[in-house]
């Protein structure tokens, strides 16, 4: 079988793609989920107008208020 080069050993503890971020000077710590809703959230909605995709988010919302009975 043929050797494939060296393999990156994790380290117990650290995220995911800690070293990366470590080379490039940014912090390793995990962002709180609600930073990262606000930091999508507006792109997403851009991306919804310019896509056409707003009619159906608005027709899936009311279908399911429909549901619960609002």
């Amino acid at each position: 079988m043929a050797q494939k080069g060296p393999r990156s050993v994790r380290t117990p503890g650290r995220a995911y793609g800690a070293e990366a971020a470590d080379a490039f000077g940014q912090p390793s710590e995990t962002r709180h989920p609600l930073v990262a809703l606000v930091m999508v959230l507006p792109f997403a909605v851009l991306l919804a107008v310019l896509f056409g995709g707003w009619d159906a988010v608005v027709t899936q919302a009311s279908s399911v208020v429909g549901l619960l009975g609002r």
